[in-house]
Order: C-alpha cells, then sequence, then structure tokens
C-alpha cells in the first residue's frame, strides 16, 4: 500500500513560491491593516470600507443601477412631475427642475469618485515630487519651494479652490472638463500638505547612513530618490491620503452648492442639487435634500472611519492588541500509593 506524499517535499519550489505570493498578498496595505486589527479599530475599518466600496459600485455600475439619465425630465408618459413625492415610479421623488432623486444621487457618485481619484493623484504625484526634490537638494529651491507652499497653505482651502475653479473653467463647464477643473483646483489645496510631510522625511533621511553610502559608491540622485528615499518617506501618506479624500468630497460639494462647479446638464453633483432644495425646506419637501446630503454624509463618513482606524493601527500608542491566550493550568497527576 502507498504512502501519501507531502506536496510540500515533493515540490519545495512550488510551494516557496506559494508562501512567497501569500505573503505579498498579506502584505498589502489593507489586507495587512484588518489582519491587525481587532476590536473596535476592525469594526470601524470594516464599515469604512463597506461604505466606500458601496460608492463605487454605485459610480462602476450607475449606467445600471439608475433608472433614468442624470439630465432626463421625461418619459414614455411624458414629461416629469416637479417636487413630486416618492412613489412606486420615483422611489425617492423629483426635484424642483423635474429630475428623478434618485438617479441624480446615483449619477452623483460617479462624479464625486471620479473626481476625488484624479485630485488625490494629481496631488500625490506633485507633491512627492516636490517635497523630494526641495528636501534632498536644498539651497535656493527649497526656500522658494517652502514660502509657496506656506502662502498656498495659508488661503482657506473653499475660497481657493473657488478662485482656481474660476480660473480654469469660468466656474462652470462640461463633465470631463468640469470634473478636471474641479480635480485641479483641490489639488492646488492639497499640495502642500504632501510637500510638507515628504520634505521633511527627506530631510532627516539624507542624513542617514544608508543614503550617505549610496552617494558615497556614487549611485546618481534620481537614484537615491527613487530607491533609497521615496519608500522610507512615504509612509504617513495612506493616512493623508484618507484624510483628504474626505475633504475633497467637501470641498467638491461646496464647489456645486455655491455655484462653481460642473453644468448641472453635463452630470450630476450633490452639492448643486443641495443647493436646488434650499427653497423646498420651508415647503415642507423633504426628498430633495435629504438623500443627496445623506450621499455626502455617508461617503465622508466611510473615508473618515477608514483614516481613523488606519491612523490607530498606525500608533503604537493607540494600536489594540491581541491578548495571549491562557491555556488552562495543568495539574500534576496524582502520585500512585501516595499516603
Amino acid at each position: 500500500m502507498s504512502e501519501p506524499t507531502n506536496d510540500a517535499a515533493a515540490d519545495p519550489v512550488a510551494h516557496g513560491q506559494a508562501a512567497h505570493r501569500q505573503s505579498r498578498w498579506m502584505r498589502l496595505p489593507i489586507v495587512w491593516q484588518l489582519r491587525r486589527s481587532i476590536g473596535l479599530q476592525r469594526g470601524m475599518l470594516i464599515a469604512g470600507l463597506l461604505l466606500c466600496g458601496l460608492f463605487v459600485l454605485m459610480a462602476l455600475l450607475a449606467p445600471l443601477i439608475a433608472p433614468y439619465s442624470y439630465n432626463q425630465l421625461s418619459g414614455p408618459d411624458g414629461s416629469f412631475p416637479r417636487q413630486a413625492p416618492p412613489s412606486a415610479e420615483f422611489w425617492w421623488g423629483t426635484t424642483v427642475g423635474g429630475y428623478d432623486v434618485f438617479s441624480r444621487v446615483i449619477w452623483g457618485a460617479q462624479t464625486a469618485v471620479l473626481t476625488v481619484i484624479l485630485a488625490v493623484v494629481l496631488s500625490i504625484f506633485l507633491g512627492i515630487a516636490l517635497g523630494l526634490v526641495s528636501g534632498y537638494l536644498g539651497g535656493w529651491l527649497d526656500r522658494i519651494l517652502v514660502t509657496l507652499a506656506d502662502a498656498i497653505y495659508a488661503f482657506p482651502s473653499l475660497l481657493l479652490a473657488i478662485v482656481v475653479s474660476i480660473v480654469i473653467s469660468g466656474g462652470e463647464s462640461g463633465f470631463l472638463s468640469g470634473i478636471l477643473a474641479a480635480a485641479i483646483s483641490i489639488t492646488v489645496v492639497f499640495v502642500p500638505q504632501y510637500y510638507r510631510v515628504v520634505r521633511a522625511e527627506t530631510v532627516r533621511l539624507k542624513a542617514e547612513p544608508f543614503v550617505e553610502s549610496a552617494r558615497v559608491l556614487g549611485a546618481s540622485t534620481p537614484r537615491i530618490l527613487s530607491r533609497h528615499v521615496l519608500r522610507n518617506a512615504t509612509r504617513s501618506l495612506p493616512l493623508i491620503i484618507t484624510l483628504n479624500a474626505s475633504e475633497a468630497i467637501l470641498t467638491l460639494a461646496g464647489l456645486g452648492f455655491l455655484g462653481f462647479g460642473i453644468n448641472p446638464s453635463a452630470a450630476s453633483e450633490w452639492g448643486y442639487d443641495l443647493n436646488r432644495a434650499i427653497s423646498d425646506v420651508s415647503s415642507g419637501i423633504w426628498w430633495t435634500g435629504i438623500f443627496p446630503g445623506g450621499a455626502i454624509v455617508l461617503l465622508v463618513l466611510g473615508i473618515t472611519l477608514v483614516g481613523e482606524s488606519l491612523n490607530d493601527l498606525s500608533d503604537p500608542r493607540l494600536r489594540m492588541r491581541r491578548r495571549p491566550r491562557r491555556h488552562p493550568r495543568r495539574t500534576a497527576p496524582a502520585m500512585k500509593g501516595a499516603a
């Protein structure tokens, strides 16, 4: 009778590769935090990820979920009624302009997600690049960039975003140009934050022995920045990304609420819908404002929960630790023949 063979012993190379792939998977940012978190921290992280995932799915599946288009005013039975209450045909009612509230909220998730992703990516790229160059090279370039970043950081974020939006698009534009204008206006607000963090870490790291050794061995400046400084200078950026993403949602809603966002006929935007719902409050029409406002609150809450849990896990003073399992004490067996 043949004995069962051990797969690991039969093919140690394949087993090692599988273990390496599993270890790489476990080291991914969100997966690593989920494995390390317990109790309230894990609950906050899971709740935040579920809320963020819900809005991402809404953005991706908006053409399938929304019964109508974001600017549709009529159907097979004629024009939509204005300020109609929630019903079987219009689940969340209609606005003063005759738009379906449910469809506007679903399509608004697409606008919000695209704008935030584009704004955060642009902010990270510019902030990291400027921070690395400024902190490593120093000199007059560093002084100019520090002064410029401090000047931008001193302005109120929403006011600065309004000014940049007016300069770029005149205050109102189409779908793609409006998203790009809103993302760039938010990027200008966030770049100084990434720049200051990366610059401070770069100034500290360039005096470390491993950077000095690479410089003595003749490594070029781009190689030192990309291979030795970049990874160590950006460890705290995931926390800033989550905080900036939630602030970007509020900034985008503020731009739309004040009338400097995307043209309502080009895309759906929650801030604009809230502005149009102000006059409905005194008439007892609650559905035109509560649903887009609730979408803003839930998305910001989801991103904030993820950011707070990541902050707790990165701080050893706040991180909850698993209690070691207590094994039951083993009693010594009774001695035979004991008196």
